[in-house]
């Protein structure tokens, strides 16, 4: 279980991550680009690749789901709940990476 906001700590301690609203919900961007967002109290969107999003739906079906924009897939929905504090870090480590200009990539792995 992963309360609200160890998980908001969390994806904060990533370097120059910032809070942001984006359409009424919490949003969490490194360089300007969203990696996670908080649609409602018991729910973490981590936006991920195709690939690991298949690995976190088949590793921890309870608490992941796919996360679909529209007809896109665009991460998975993390059930806090249910959510093991070492999944989410990693699911977030994972969506930051994604999103982090390569500066920020090379300081992050040398700390």
């Amino acid at each position: 279980m992963v309360k609200l906001h160890e998980a908001r700590r969390l994806a904060l301690s990533f370097p120059e991550v910032i809070e942001q609203d984006h359409h009424g919900f919490p949003s969490f961007r490194v360089a300007k680009k969203i990696f996670a967002t908080v649609p409602n109290e018991e729910t973490f969107h981590v936006m991920l690749g195709p690939d690991e999003t298949d690995v976190a739906v088949s590793t921890a079906p309870l608490a992941c789901e796919e996360l679909w924009w529209g007809k896109q897939l665009a991460g998975v929905r993390v059930k806090l709940a249910v959510a093991d504090p070492d999944l989410l870090a990693g699911l977030l480590t994972e969506a930051w990476r994604r999103k982090a200009p390569r500066r920020l990539l090379s300081l992050f792995e040398a700390s």
